[in-house]
């Protein structure tokens, strides 16, 4: 019996003993990797900066006289014609300032009248030798003052007519409201500000550049400009202004470019994209500075081809603004790994993150 209990002791150590020698499998390591496509341009991009689309022109209106403010006809957003009534003032104050200056008009054209039948009878008087020269003299001084009397109050009813017109603010233009700087009940001054009116047709983008680059890229004639809505549309630009003094809030020069009417999507209050660019005598190829793999004083990129990737020297030929230039040892449509370099060996396999990029291998 207890040669079997043995027996068994040593068979269940050599199944442990098997079960420990069993060798177990290695799993092939493949590293996540970004890559991008190269390709060869001539186009070299200098800068892009975000901005504004604006109307060209945009009216500050106000009233031409004070008052007080009953009425307002617009909102932000309406569409306006040129004449169309924004606002209203009271006009009582103004219609009796009109009626004053017509009854001031009406009693100098009395004294007129009177002073112009007192000069032709002493004229028929005269003509008799009733009364002297002198005597006809003076009611002929008498008879133009009164005439100058009647042109200085139509001169002012005329004023006080157009200031009771002010009353009304008019838009100067066809366009939209942009801005409403005050509300029924509000008394204004004269020349206050109290709506924008942006004229309807041309249309601007309104950017900001740094004074680094500002000399740089004044001499850049080429711009393009695209939405933010939509990405993918980029038509040619035409800068129009540069400003010559720097903002004293944010020190940058505001530049102003004019874009055609074909872009139609273009809303007032859009953010868009101006890109400054530049041709190169030769075709560039451009990579991020996270592609450059250093060693032992050598620059290289990893390729990507079949699945593994591949240490090539390359040589750098340049800085185009965030990216580096590449003057040799790659060509366009291969595929290069710009993050996650550092941790590659030759004839690692790889695994692309983001397969839905140009050029990404499979």
């Amino acid at each position: 019996m207890s040669n079997l209990k043995n027996f068994m002791l040593a068979a269940s150590a050599l199944t442990l003993l098997a079960a420990c020698s069993k060798q177990v499998d290695k799993t092939e390591d493949i590293r996540p990797v970004r890559v991008i496509q190269l390709v060869s341009s001539d186009i070299d991009v200098n800068a892009e900066f975000s901005g504004e689309v604006k109307a060209r022109v945009e009216s500050r209106l106000g009233f031409r006289v004070g008052g007080k403010i009953v009425s307002r006809k617009v909102d932000v957003g309406t569409l306006v014609k040129k004449g169309q009534v924004l606002m209203q003032l009271d006009p009582q104050d103004l219609q009796l300032s009109q009626a004053q200056a017509l009854a001031n008009l009406r009693a100098a054209e009395t004294n007129r009248d009177l002073a112009k039948a007192e000069l032709q009878r002493y004229q028929e008087l005269r003509s008799k030798s009733f009364v002297s020269q002198a005597v006809l003299d003076a009611k002929d001084s008498t008879y133009k003052s009164a005439q100058a009397s009647v042109d200085a109050a139509q001169a002012a009813y005329r004023g006080q007519a157009n200031q009771a017109g002010y009353a009304a603010l008019l838009s100067d233009v066809d366009g939209v409201v942009t801005v409403v700087n005050a509300e029924i009940g509000q008394v204004v001054a004269a020349g206050t500000p109290v709506v924008n009116v942006a004229k309807a047709g041309e249309k601007e983008i309104v950017i900001g550049l740094p004074e680094d680059k500002v000399d740089a890229l004044r001499r850049i004639p080429d711009v393009q400009v695209r939405l933010w809505a939509d990405p993918k549309n980029t038509v040619a630009g035409k800068i129009r202004e540069i400003s010559p003094v720097a903002d004293a809030a944010t020190r940058t020069y505001t530049v102003k470019v004019s874009i055609p009417d074909s872009l139609t999507e273009a809303k007032l209050g859009m953010t868009a994209v101006v890109q400054f660019a530049s041709k190169t005598p030769t075709p560039q190829i451009k990579v991020p500075l996270t592609a450059l793999f250093y060693e032992k004083s050598a620059t290289s990129v990893w390729l990507v081809e079949q699945g593994a990737v591949k240490l090539v020297p390359v040589k750098i030929g340049g800085v185009a603004g965030n990216d580096i230039v590449l003057s040799s040892g790659v060509q366009p449509g291969q595929t290069v790994v710009t993050a996650g370099v550092n941790l590659l060996k030759p004839g690692q396999k790889v695994k692309i993150l983001g397969n839905d990029l140009p050029g990404a291998a499979k």
